[in-house]
C-alpha cells in the first residue's frame, strides 16, 4: 500500500513538474529546445560555412561596362551591378573573370575596328581596376598560380576572358595581341556567325560554315593552343564546338553553359559535346542564367519568339556594349537593402513608343495566360544541371559559372553575394569538401595549368 501511495505521489510529482517546465518553455526570450530536424539544420549550415571559407570559389563569366571602371564610379563601391568588390567580400568569392564582350556586328572592315575599340576599352578598364583604382584590394591573374598568390595575400583576383573572336577581324595577330592585354580565354563566336565561326543561332538562322569554324577559325585554335589561351565552347554551334575539340591540342572549357538534357535550348551542350569535353579533358562551367537552366515550353517559346520579332525585340546580351566608353554614365550605387539587379529588360523594349509597348505588354499577357511561364529557376534547378553533367562526364569537368550583369541571376544566387546557397545545395546534396572544391575553382584551375602546359610543349618542339 505504501509503494502504491508513492507511486501516486511521484506521478503527481511528475505531472506538475511536466506543467511547470511548459509554463517556462514558452516563456517570452526563452527558445524552446531546438527539434532534431533544426539541429540537423544548424549543423549542415555550420558545415557547408566551413566549406565556403576553405575552397578558392570563382566564377568564369561577369560582364563588365568601362563605365563603371572610373575613378569617381567603380567596383570598390557597392553599385547596383551583381559583381561588385563588396559582393564579392559578402559572398566569400575569389576570382572573377571580368568578361571583354562585344556583341556580333557585320562582316566588314569598319565594323571589325568598331568592335576592335570597344573590346579594347574593356581590357583597359580591368587593367585601371588591378593597377590604379584598388590594386591593394584584386590583381590581375594571368596564370593559376596567380590566383594563388594573390588568394594567399588576401586580395581578390580577376581574370579577363574574351566572348566572341569578332574583334580580332581578320587580324590573326590580334590573338596575341588579346593575350598579351591579359585574355586567358576566347570563344570564336557569339549570338550570330562570323568570320570564324558558326553560332548556336544557326539553328534556327542557318550556318555559314556548315556549322563549323571557318579556315580563319582553325588558324586560330592553333594560334590559342600556341599561346596557351583556353578554347571557350560556350555560343559557338555545336558543329564549330565539336571541331575546335577535334583540333585543339589543349583541352577546351565551356565558361558558362549549362545542360541541354534538361533545358532544351541552343546554348546549352548535349550529350554528345560533354562525353567530347570530358575526353579533351576540359570543364564546363555550368552557368546560374535562369533561362539556359528552367525553360519554357516549346509553344511559349515560339510565341515570344514571334511577338519580339514583331517588336523588334532581341533576346538579352553582354553588358556596355556600346561604343565609346560612357565616360560620365551615372554611378548606379545600390541603395540599402534594395536587391541585386535582376537580368535586364529584353534589348530593344525601351526604343518602344508608349503606345507600341503597351500593345507589347497587352500581347505578353496574352500569352502569359496561354502559356504560363515555367517560372524562374532556382539553386536547386541549378545544381541539378550540376548534378546531370556530374554523373554523366566525372566530378573533375564540372565547374561553376554566373553570366552575371550579362542575364545571369536565379532565385537564391543573384549577386556575387548570394554565393553560400550555392555552396550550401551542394552541401545538401552530399557533396564533399574536396569535390566542391574541385567545382568551385580547382577544376578551371587545373585545366588553364594543362593549356599552359601544351603551350610550353608546342614552343619546345617549335624551337
Amino acid at each position: 500500500m505504501k509503494n502504491i501511495r508513492r507511486g501516486v505521489t511521484n506521478a503527481g510529482t511528475m505531472k506538475l513538474l511536466g506543467a511547470l517546465l511548459v509554463q517556462i518553455i514558452c516563456l517570452p526570450g526563452i527558445p524552446a529546445a531546438p527539434s532534431p530536424a533544426q539541429t540537423d539544420d544548424a549543423a549542415l549550415m555550420a558545415k557547408a560555412r566551413r566549406i565556403h571559407e576553405h575552397v578558392i570559389k570563382l566564377d568564369t563569366h561577369n560582364d563588365i561596362d568601362p563605365a563603371y571602371f572610373r575613378a569617381d564610379c567603380n567596383y570598390t563601391m557597392r553599385l547596383a551591378t551583381q559583381v561588385n568588390l563588396p559582393k564579392m567580400a559578402e559572398g566569400g568569392m575569389d576570382v572573377s573573370f571580368m568578361v571583354v564582350y562585344v556583341g556580333q556586328g557585320p562582316l566588314i572592315p569598319a565594323a571589325y575596328e568598331s568592335a576592335y575599340r570597344q573590346a579594347i576599352a574593356k581590357f583597359d578598364a580591368v587593367h585601371r581596376l588591378t593597377e590604379k583604382i584598388a590594386p591593394d584590394k584584386i590583381g590581375l591573374a594571368l596564370t593559376p598560380a596567380d590566383v594563388i598568390a594573390l588568394h594567399k595575400k588576401g586580395l581578390k583576383a580577376a581574370v579577363i576572358g574574351v566572348e566572341n573572336g569578332y574583334p580580332i577581324g581578320t587580324d590573326i595577330r590580334r590573338v596575341k595581341e588579346f593575350y598579351d592585354r591579359g585574355g586567358r580565354y576566347m570563344s570564336l563566336a557569339h549570338n550570330g556567325n562570323n568570320q570564324l565561326a558558326d553560332s548556336n543561332t544557326g539553328e534556327t538562322r542557318g550556318y555559314l560554315y556548315k556549322n563549323g569554324l571557318s579556315p580563319l577559325g582553325r588558324e586560330v585554335i592553333a594560334e590559342m593552343n600556341r599561346l596557351g589561351m583556353m578554347i571557350d565552347l560556350s555560343h559557338p554551334s555545336k558543329g564549330a564546338n565539336m571541331e575546335a575539340m577535334r583540333l585543339s591540342k589543349a583541352p577546351v572549357i565551356a565558361s558558362h553553359s549549362a545542360v541541354r538534357a534538361l533545358a532544351d535550348v541552343s546554348r546549352n551542350m548535349d550529350d554528345e559535346q560533354l562525353l567530347a569535353l570530358k575526353k579533351s579533358g576540359g570543364v564546363i562551367q555550368i552557368v546560374g542564367f535562369a533561362g539556359y537552366i528552367k525553360t519554357d515550353s516549346r509553344e511559349r517559346t515560339a510565341a515570344l519568339a514571334k511577338l519580339r520579332k514583331e517588336f523588334g525585340i532581341r533576346g538579352g546580351g553582354g553588358a556596355g556594349s556600346a561604343e565609346p566608353e560612357a565616360r560620365n554614365a551615372p554611378c548606379p550605387l545600390e541603395t540599402a537593402g534594395a536587391p541585386a539587379a535582376q537580368r535586364r529588360e529584353p534589348a530593344g523594349i525601351t526604343a518602344l513608343s508608349p503606345e507600341r509597348r503597351a500593345e507589347y505588354e497587352k500581347r505578353l499577357a496574352e500569352i502569359d495566360a496561354k502559356y504560363p511561364p515555367a517560372g524562374r529557376a532556382n539553386v536547386k534547378d541549378f545544381v541539378n544541371h550540376i548534378d546531370y553533367a556530374v554523373k554523366l562526364i566525372g566530378i573533375d569537368h564540372v565547374g561553376i559559372s554566373s553570366d552575371f550583369d550579362g542575364g545571369g541571376g536565379i532565385d537564391g544566387w543573384n549577386s556575387a553575394a548570394d554565393a553560400f546557397n550555392v555552396t550550401l545545395e551542394l552541401v545538401r546534396r552530399g557533396y564533399t569538401e574536396e569535390q566542391i572544391g574541385k567545382i568551385w575553382g580547382g577544376n578551371l584551375l587545373r585545366v588553364w595549368g594543362e593549356v599552359e602546359k601544351v603551350a610550353k610543349k608546342l614552343e619546345k618542339e617549335g624551337d
